[in-house]
């Protein structure tokens, strides 16, 4: 998403014609594909729908590669990401999909880091892919390598313009789902939402600088923080991607995952990661990605919710926070409808979202920290699909809604003649 330009969702090449357009601020609108072949879309919004604007998609596949549920929120473009959690294994069909929102083109590089350090790229092949204006790229990551790697992170950097970036992973056998690029490194890293049926969760780590990283590993669950049997602490070497196998992590509650430094905060090395989370067994498994990602410091939003099959999980890492919740009116009508929780430090809260006053169709949820420390938030969109537990985990970093305005005072020497 990018917020400079009015309400509205357009697909890309068409010249601007909106397929969502907005009308009132807090009334949302949707809007339905039925084809495989749906292109990209680019968000805009200025005036007063820029505040706060969010964008969720979210696709059903119901049966082949991939099949399950596959969601994914509108982001701003930017010109560097990192996307761990990338494969290229066999089994797996992982394509980086870059968008050029812009009416320049822009120029990216992508790079592979794997286990032991970058991947060569035969030929060049990631390097200087063109991305014309307002257009999309599919880049299949198994090209760029030779050999097939199972647990890889993806860095993407545009030389010239800007792009949105997202990996669009698909498993013959264990469903797909969008993986989006982590939040900004830092020295912790916050997955938060790790759904407490997962059958099986793969932490993915990556240390982008010079350095490498010590971290303590903790799940922040309901009740507090524990460290998982066997995988109290985790190192990553600079450069080199790191994947661990969390098995029996969240034991039927939902949890986040923190990664923070073993030693002091002082000079700690920033990291990113990512989780790949299963659900179910056998032939009825699904995935989804969920990132690390920031704390939302004045408010955050996500769209596309349902009256049955969505969850929201707050999880405070420092001190106790207090949350204002608020569901926007639906698609269908209604009035907005808030509430105000408290997460304890060191916990992760997970609930059903308030639903809209008399309102039918998807609506959006707001989160609002009132007091309190640090606040990290996801939403868990979920649906059965004969037998498989769909399912799709979004974010919610913060929806940089306010700007800070200098102060100011009288100054009369302006009026002064000197």
């Amino acid at each position: 998403g990018d917020q400079d330009a009015g309400g509205k969702l357009a697909a890309g090449r068409t010249g601007g014609k909106p397929v969502a357009p907005l009308s009132t601020p807090g009334l949302p609108v949707t809007a339905t594909a039925d084809s495989a072949d749906a292109p990209a879309l680019v968000g805009s919004a200025d005036g007063r729908f820029a505040p706060g604007w969010t964008v969720q998609q979210t696709t059903a596949v119901s049966a082949g590669a991939g099949r399950g549920l596959q969601g994914l929120s509108c982001t701003a473009p930017g010109t560097s990401f990192w996307l761990p959690g990338a494969s290229t294994a066999e089994e797996r069909q992982d394509a980086v999909h870059l968008t050029n929102p812009d009416s320049t083109g822009a120029v990216v590089d992508l790079d592979l880091y794997g286990k032991d350090g970058k991947v060569k790229t035969p030929g060049g092949g990631g390097e200087g892919i063109t991305v014309p204006p307002r257009s999309t790229v599919q880049v299949l990551l198994s090209t760029l390598t030779d050999e097939p790697a199972t647990n890889l992170t993806l860095r993407v950097v545009a030389r010239n313009g800007r792009v949105g970036a997202f990996v669009h992973a698909v498993d013959e056998k264990s469903g797909g789902d969008w993986l989006p690029a982590a939040g900004d490194a830092a020295p912790e890293a916050v997955l938060p939402g790790i759904p407490g049926d997962a059958t099986s969760v793969r932490l993915v780590a990556f240390a982008p600088g010079g350095q490498d990283a010590d971290l303590k590993v903790r799940l922040a669950g309901p009740s507090g923080a524990i460290s998982p049997a066997g995988h109290e602490t985790l190192h990553l070497k600079a450069g080199m991607t790191t994947a661990v196998d969390l098995r029996d992590l969240t034991q039927g509650e939902t949890g986040s995952l923190v990664l923070s430094p073993a030693e002091s905060a002082e000079d700690a090395t920033p990291v990113v990661a990512a989780v790949r989370v299963t659900r179910g067994k056998g032939a009825n498994q699904e995935t989804a990605f969920i990132p690390s990602t920031a704390p939302v410091s004045d408010r955050a939003g996500v769209a596309g919710n349902g009256a049955r099959d969505s969850e929201l999980a707050l999880t405070a890492t420092d001190k106790d926070a207090k949350v204002r919740v608020t569901a926007s009116s639906g698609a269908g009508g209604g009035s907005p409808r808030s509430t105000t929780v408290t997460v304890k430090a060191h916990t992760t809260k997970s609930f059903a979202p308030p639903r809209p006053q008399g309102g039918k169709g998807r609506y959006a949820v707001t989160v609002e920290p009132r007091s309190g420390g640090p606040v990290y938030a996801s939403r868990t969109l979920t649906q059965r699909m004969d037998g498989v537990p769909a399912f799709t985990v979004q974010t919610l970093p913060d929806d940089r809604s306010t700007v800070a305005v200098p102060r100011s005072s009288e100054d009369l020497s302006i009026l002064t003649d000197e």
